[in-house]
């Protein structure tokens, strides 16, 4: 009789969202994938009961529909927020979330009974996308993931890059102005200050508090504060001069940023994802014309600029960090 399939559990744990799944061992099956708003505003105990609730309900379903035995789901693993002492098990810091010094990997243990490893959770998008989509078949890939924060993640000889410090890949708070709006990290002129979800609504509402008559501000209403990045990605789809600027100047920040990665590390892919890739090639096509104006050409030639395939990276990321460590 062949052995059992064993399964793992990711987890996706964002400052708006945490998305779960089940991966068979060798990444041939997604299962049970669910998302559930993060509410971070209620504390962390709460947001780890809302991620223990959604393990042992993707545990079911992935029992309900392979025929598998609870004891063959073996592992998880769960992309956070960073910066990670990934040895210890802990949130270190997290702006977005709130915690400091956080056992993560023990509380998470502690209540499901299994084992439980951690990894940043643009890392983890990034290596999701290295096993299973976009980058298959590269060796050094660079991923970026841009919603709440701008997250990074770094891959070279096929495997994840943490550093000295388990802090590598945080390329959201790489500094392009160094006189530039505060970040939530407290620095000034991060890349994430810029053009991270938020960061793209706030330059949209500057933007449009002089053009009352913009579509962009018919599109809300009148009511300001409910400019998302969407808004602006809708508002540019539908040609309105005010959004389709935000998007132009976003792509030069993108560009910008990614233009010093090809200089540094010479990767064979590029990876963007998250929100801000609906707005399609009114983003990725002034990003890669920025980054051919800043990026040595050889760095150039040599790598693709692409978007994330995968809908569910960082669940597909954390069982393969799981997996890699």
């Amino acid at each position: 009789m062949p052995p059992a399939t064993r399964y793992l559990v990711g987890v996706d744990l964002g400052g708006t969202n945490i998305v779960a799944g089940a991966l068979a061992e060798d990444g041939s099956e997604v299962l049970a994938l669910r998302s559930e708003p993060t509410r971070a505003d209620l504390g962390a105990d709460a947001v780890i009961d809302r991620i223990v609730g959604m393990i042992e309900a993707v545990i079911a379903d992935t029992v309900a529909q392979t025929g598998a035995r609870p004891s063959d789901v073996v592992g998880i693993g769960v992309g956070a927020p960073g910066p990670l002492d990934r040895e210890k098990g802990i949130v270190v810091t997290t702006p977005n979330l709130g915690w400091t010094n956080f056992p993560l990997r023990d509380v998470i243990a502690g209540r499901t009974g299994l084992p439980v490893r951690i990894d940043n959770d643009a890392n983890c998008a990034t290596l999701g996308e290295w096993w299973l989509g976009a980058a298959q078949g590269a060796d050094n890939v660079i991923g970026m993931t841009i919603g709440t924060g701008i997250g990074g993640g770094i891959i070279l000889g096929g495997r994840l890059y943490h550093g000295a410090s388990d802090v590598a890949g945080e390329i959201g708070h790489a500094t392009i102005d160094i006189t530039g709006r505060r970040c939530k990290c407290g620095n000034y002129g991060c890349l994430e200050a810029y053009a991270s979800g938020p960061s793209i609504a706030e330059r949209a509402r500057e933007a449009v508090s002089s053009d009352g008559d913009a579509l962009l501000v018919r599109m809300v209403g009148g009511d300001l504060e409910r400019i998302t990045a969407a808004t602006v990605y809708e508002a540019a789809k539908l040609g309105d001069d005010v959004a389709l600027d935000v998007v132009r100047e976003t792509s030069r920040f993108l560009g910008a940023g990614v233009a010093n990665l090809l200089n540094i590390f010479n990767p064979d892919v590029v990876v963007i994802a998250g929100g801000v890739t609906q707005a399609g090639e009114a983003l990725f096509e002034p990003l890669r014309r920025e980054v051919r104006k800043r990026a040595f050409r050889p760095a150039v030639e040599a790598c693709r600029i692409v978007p994330g395939t995968l809908a569910a990276a960082g669940v597909v990321g954390a069982v393969a960090a799981y997996k890699q460590q």
